[in-house]
C-alpha cells in the first residue's frame, strides 16, 4: 500500500459515522487518464489495485498510466497487480507452507531473523483436497471416513498448525468444513475490504489469487480473482506483486432464459464449450445483459468456477442487487452489505455496466439443453440425447480391430445407425452378440450378491465439487429426482459407487429441512466427506471384485459426477472415461448404470408394476426445485455453521504441533521434508545462459494436463515414489495419494510425468511413466532417466504440443519439471498457470513457431539440443534459436519464442526462480 500520491487520487469516504481513505478512480478521469466508463470493470479494480499501491519504488506514477491505458486493441504494457488477499487449499498450501518454512530456515541460516519471511497479506488455506471415499453408501460413512482422513494426513495437519501459529496473517479453516470455494464464495469473500492499513481506515476491493485454478469461482459475486500455482501465491503472500501483461477483456453478453429441463450446470457446459472455441486464455470474460438478472447468483458463480475449463483467468459478473440480496441470504452483516453498496457506487461500480471490450461473444440461455461432456475433456459437451452413440462409437474405435469379422450393416445398426425399436432398444442388440462390444461379465461381490458390468458402466457416481454443491438449484433437484426415483420403485445398482459430497455443511442442513436427505441416501448418497473428493482424485478404491474385472476384460468402465475436471486417470486409473453433468443427472446415470443410454428415450427402469420409467417421470418440477430453495434456506443456517469456521472439532483440537518460528524438519519424515531449493543459497543470482548439448526427456502430444506431469491421485509400489517410499519403511497400504505427498520432495520429483495415462511419444503404445535414455537406448522410468542425465551432466528439455500444462493450478508440475534437471520445455502453446509456474522455477517455457512442431520438424526426440541467443541475457519474450543434431550429424535448426512475457518474469529466471527472487532481496535488504 503506498506512501506517495501523485495523482491526488487519495480521499476520505464518510460511511455510518466512520472515516475511511480510499483509492478514488474518479481522480485519474478528471485528469484526463482514462474514461471510466469505457474501461471494464475487472480493469477498474486492477487499476485500484495499482493507484493505491503506488510507492515509487515497486509500484510506480508510470504503472498507473499503463493500467489506465487500457484500450479494446490492449496496449503492450505490464502492470503488478497486489492483491488484497490469498486463498490456498491443502493439496496446494502444504507445499506453500513448507516453502515459507525453508524460506525462514535459509534466513535463519544467513543469520537473519527468520520472522522477515511473513506472509504481507492475510491468507486464508482450507483443508479440503484430503478427504478420500474410503467409505461410501452407510450413515457412518463420514465418520469413517474423516478418522482415516486424520490418521493419514496428521503430518501434513500438524505443519499446517504451525503455520497458522508461526505466521500473523495465516488462517486455516480445518477439515469437515467444506469446499474451499464454497466457503468463499459463502463466507470468506467481503467483494469490500473494511480493513485497517497502517494505522488508517481503508476500503479497497477485495481482490485474490488462490491455489486452485477455480479460484475465479469467486467472481460469481463481482470479486477478481483467479488462480495461480503455490510459487506465485507464495510471492504474492510475501508482498511481490503479481506482474502480468494488461489483458484482453471478453464480454460474454447473455440474453434468455434458461427452458424448463436445463440447469445452470447444462448452461455452463455450453459456455466451456463455447468460450474454448472462442479462445480466452490469458483474457479476462466479464458477463453482461439482459440475461444476467434472470441467473441466480449460485448460477453466476456456477459458470464463474470453470473459468480455467473456458481458458479464461477469470469469469466476473457485476455486482448488482442480487449479489446484495446473496450477501444478505449467506448471512454476512447487513451494516457491511450497505457499506458495499456505497462503495461501490462511489466508485462507479455497482450494477450493470456497458463497457467496451476486445471481442463480445452473445449466449442465448433459452437454446440450452441438457449436457454431459467428456470422457476426459470438460470441453467437449455432448447432449444428454447423443450419450448412446456417442459412448458406442467412443469404444467401437477402440476396439475396432477386433471387430472385422462383425458384419458391417449391424455395427452400423448398434452404433446407432439404424434407429429405436420399442423402449429404444435398436435391432441388432436384440438380434446380434457383438462381442466384445456388448459383453457382459458376472461379478461376485463381497456382500455376496452378483453385479454384471460391461463397457460404460458406470462404477462411480458422484455428487462433488464445489462447481455444482454451491448451487442450490441442482442439489435440490438432485435430492427431488432421488425422492421420486424411489417412489416409483427404482433402486440403485449394486456395483454403482455412490457419494455425495457437499461443499459445505450449509447444504446438508437445506437438504435435511427439505426433507430430501433421506431420499439421497436411500440411494446410497450418503455424504462421505465436505471436501473436494471424486473430482480431485480421491474417489478411492474401487470394490476389489469390480476393479479384477475391468482388469481381467478390459472394459470401459465409466464414472458421471458434478464436478468441473475429467481428465485421463483423475477420477480413477481404472476408469476409462468420465463425464461432467448436473447433480439430477449424476443420479439418473447411477440408477441406469451405464452411460451408453438414451436418457430421452430410453428406460432407467421399472416401477413395481414392471412398466417402464424414463427420466421424464422423476424430473424435478422447476416450481418445486423454487418453492423448496425458497422455504428451506435462510441467513440463521449460515451465520451458525461459520461462527467457528477456524475453530475444528475435537481431532484438530487435539493435534500437537511444532512451536517456534523456524520449523523443526524431521528427517525421518514421509510427508514434510525440507526442500533443496534454497539450501546452500548463493546471494548472486545465477544469471542465464545458452543450454548445450541437452538431451529430451519426453516428447508429449496435445492437451497434456498438469495431471499428466504431477498426478494427484494413488500409486503403487512399482513406481518409482511408491519404492521410495517402501525404502523409508511405508507399507504401500499407507502411501495416501501423490497429493497427500506435496510437502515431500523425494515422492514427488519421482511422480513427476508418471500419471498411468501419460503418453511419452518416443515409446510405442506404452502409457505412463516411461522414456528412452539416451545415448543407451535403454527404455527405464522418466525419474531414474532423469538420474542418470544428473550424473552425466546432461541438460534436459521436454517437447510437447498444444495445450501444453491444462488443467490445475498445480506447482509441483513446474518444480518436478525443475528438479528431474529440465532446463527449457519446448511446446506449441501453454496453458497460463503451468508456464507462468514454470517460470517461477526458473524453467524456460519455449514455444514454436507457429505451424511448427516437434513432429513437422522431424524431432523423434533421440536429438542432442543446443538453446542459443541466451549468452547476452535473456529479454522479454525473446526470440531465441534452437539446433537438433541427430546421431548422423543432420542438424535441424528451427527458432522458438521465449515466453517469458514481462521484465519481472526475466528477472524470475534470472534468479532461478521467483521464491529465489524474493529471498535474495530479503536478504539483501537493510
Amino acid at each position: 500500500m503506498g506512501d506517495l500520491d501523485s495523482f491526488g487520487a487519495i480521499r476520505e469516504f464518510e460511511h455510518g459515522g466512520t472515516t475511511y481513505k480510499m483509492a478514488d478512480l474518479t481522480a485519474l478521469e478528471d485528469q484526463g487518464l482514462c474514461e471510466l466508463d469505457r474501461l471494464p470493470v475487472s480493469i477498474r479494480i486492477l487499476l485500484e489495485s495499482v493507484l493505491r499501491n503506488v510507492d515509487g519504488d515497486i509500484v510506480t506514477d508510470e504503472d498507473v498510466r499503463n493500467a489506465a491505458s487500457w484500450e479494446p486493441d490492449v496496449p503492450n504494457v505490464e502492470v503488478p497487480f497486489t492483491p488484497s488477499r490469498v486463498v490456498l487449499q491443502d493439496l496446494t498450501g502444504v507445499p506453500a507452507v513448507v516453502d515459507l518454512a525453508a524460506l525462514r530456515s535459509a534466513a535463519d541460516r544467513s543469520g537473519k531473523d527468520p520472522s522477515i519471511v511473513e506472509p504481507e497479506v492475510p491468507c486464508d488455506l482450507v483443508i479440503d483436497h484430503s478427504v478420500q471415499v474410503d467409505f461410501f453408501g452407510s450413515p457412518d460413512a463420514y465418520e469413517k471416513n474423516v478418522e482415516l482422513e486424520y490418521e493419514r494426513n496428521a503430518e501434513r495437519y500438524k505443519a499446517l498448525k504451525w503455520a497458522q501459529n508461526a505466521f500473523e496473517n495465516f488462517q486455516v479453516v480445518p477439515p469437515g468444513t467444506g469446499i474451499v470455494h464454497q466457503v468463499n464464495l459463502e463466507h470468506l469473500g467481503q467483494v469490500v475490504h473494511d480493513r485497517t492499513w497502517r494505522d488508517e481506515q481503508w476500503l479497497l476491493p477485495d481482490t485474490l489469487v488462490g491455489t486452485d485454478s477455480h479460484t475465479p469461482m469467486i467472481g460469481g459475486i463481482g470479486v477478481v480473482g483467479w488462480g495461480v500455482g503455490g510459487i506465485e501465491a507464495e510471492a504474492a503472500m510475501l508482498g511481490q506483486p503479481i506482474t502480468m501483461k494488461l489483458p484482453e477483456v471478453v464480454g460474454v453478453r447473455l440474453e434468455g432464459t434458461l427452458p424448463e429441463g436445463a440447469t445452470a450446470t447444462d448452461l455452463v457446459l455450453h459456455v466451456t464449450e463455447q468460450l474454448r472455441e472462442v479462445g480466452v486464455v490469458d483474457r479476462f470474460v466479464e458477463f453482461y445483459g439482459p440475461g444476467v438478472k434472470n441467473l441466480s447468483v449460485p448460477d453466476r458463480a456456477t459458470i464463474s468456477n470453470m473459468a480455467p475449463e473456458q481458458g479464461s483467468t477469470i469469469s466476473v459478473f457485476p455486482v448488482d442487487e442480487a449479489t446484495l440480496d446473496y450477501l444478505e441470504l449467506t448471512g454476512r452483516d447487513p451494516d457491511h452489505i450497505e457499506l458495499v453498496r456505497a462503495y461501490l457506487d462511489a466508485q462507479g461500480l455497482f450494477g450493470e455496466q456497458h463497457p467496451e471490450y476486445t471481442e463480445t461473444v452473445d449466449v442465448d440461455l433459452s437454446t440450452v439443453e441438457p449436457s454431459l461432456a467428456g470422457p476426459k475433456r470438460p470441453q467437449d459437451r455432448i447432449p444428454m440425447g447423443d450419450m448412446k452413440t456417442h459412448f458406442r462409437g467412443l469404444v467401437h474405435g477402440e476396439f475396432e480391430q477386433e471387430l472385422d469379422d462383425y458384419d458391417e450393416r449391424e455395427l452400423e445398426q448398434w452404433l446407432g445407425e439404424g434407429g429405436h425399436t420399442d423402449g429404444g432398444t435398436t435391432a441388432v442388440e436384440a438380434d446380434a452378440d457383438l462381442h466384445p462390444l456388448t459383453k457382459r461379465v458376472t461379478v461376485e461381490m463381497d456382500d455376496g450378491t452378483e453385479a454384471e458390468i460391461g463397457h460404460g458402466s458406470v462404477v462411480v457416481s458422484a455428487i462433488t465439487s464445489c462447481t455444482n454443491t454451491s448451487n442450490p438449484s441442482v442439489m435440490v433437484a438432485a435430492g427431488i429426482l432421488a425422492r421420486n426415483a424411489i417412489e416409483k420403485g427404482l433402486d440403485m445398482p449394486n456395483y454403482v459407487k455412490t457419494s455425495l459430497a457437499p461443499g459445505s455443511r450449509v447444504v446438508t442442513e437445506y437438504l435435511k429441512k427439505a426433507d430430501l436427505l433421506p431420499s439421497l441416501e436411500q440411494l446410497g448418497y450418503d455424504v462421505v466427506g465436505y471436501g473436494c473428493t471424486t473430482c480431485i482424485g480421491n474417489a478411492g478404491p474401487l470394490p476389489e471384485p469390480i476393479e479384477n474385472a475391468i482388469d481381467e476384460h478390459n472394459l470401459w468402465t465409466t464414472s458421471v459426477l458434478s464436478g468441473n475436471r475429467n481428465f485421463e486417470a483423475r477420477i480413477h486409473p481404472k476408469i476409462r472415461a468420465n463425464y461432467l453433468a448436473s447433480p439430477p443427472l449424476v443420479v439418473a446415470y447411477g440408477l441406469a448404470g451405464r452411460m451408453d443410454i438414451d436418457l430421452e428415450h430410453d428406460p432407467l427402469g421399472t416401477d413395481q408394476n414392471g412398466d417402464p420409467v424414463y427420466l421424464a417421470d422423476i424430473w424435478p418440477d422447476p416450481e418445486e426445485v423454487r418453492q423448496t430453495i425458497h422455504d428451506s434456506i435462510d441467513p440463521s443456517m449460515f451465520r451458525e455453521k461459520y461462527a467457528e469456521v477456524f475453530e475444528g472439532d475435537e481431532r484438530w483440537e487435539a493435534l500437537e504441533a511444532p512451536t517456534g518460528d523456524v520449523y523443526e524438519w524431521d528427517d525421518e519424515s514421509t510427508y514434510i521434508r525440507e526442500p533443496p531449493f534454497f539450501k546452500d543459497f548463493p546471494l548472486e543470482a545465477p544469471g542465464v545462459s545458452n543450454i548445450e548439448d541437452a538431451r529430451c526427456l519426453l516428447t508429449l502430444g496435445d492437451t497434456v494436463t498438469t495431471d499428466h506431469i504431477s498426478p494427484a491421485g494413488p500409486f503403487g509400489s512399482k513406481l518409482p515414489a511408491g519404492q521410495w517410499l517402501m525404502d523409508h519403511g511405508v507399507d504401500p497400504v499407507d502411501f495416501n495419494t501423490y497429493g497427500s505427498r506435496r510437502g515431500n520432495h523425494e515422492v514427488m520429483m519421482r511422480g513427476t510425468f508418471a500419471n498411468v495415462r501419460i503418453e511419452n511419444q518416443m515409446l510405442d503404445d506404452v502409457e505412463g511413466g516411461y522414456t528412452i535414455h539416451f545415448p543407451t537406448d535403454e527404455e527405464t522410468t522418466v525419474f531414474e532417466a532423469s538420474q542418470r542425465y544428473r550424473e552425466e551432466e546432461t541438460p534436459l528439455v521436454v517437447l510437447s504440443g498444444v495445450e501444453f500444462g491444462t488443467g490445475s493450478s498445480r506447482d509441483w508440475a513446474a518444480k518436478g519439471t525443475d528438479l528431474l534437471g529440465v532446463r527449457a520445455t519446448i511446446a506449441e502453446s501453454y496453458e497460463r498457470i503451468y508456464r507462468d509456474n514454470l517460470v517461477g522455477m526458473g524453467v524456460l517455457p519455449l514455444q514454436f513457431e507457429d505451424g511448427d512442431s516437434w513432429g513437422s520438424l522431424g524431432l523423434d526426440g533421440s536429438e542432442h539440443f543446443d538453446i542459443h541467443g541466451l549468452d547476452d541475457g535473456l529479454e522479454v519474450n525473446d526470440e531465441l534459436s534452437v539446433v537438433a543434431t541427430k546421431d548422423d550429424g543432420t542438424e535441424i535448426e528451427f527458432d522458438v519464442t521465449a515466453q517469458v512475457g514481462t521484465p519481472a518474469a526475466v528477472k524470475y529466471v534470472e534468479n532461478g526462480g521467483i521464491l529465489h527472487f524474493v529471498l535474495r532481496r530479503l536478504l539483501t535488504q537493510d
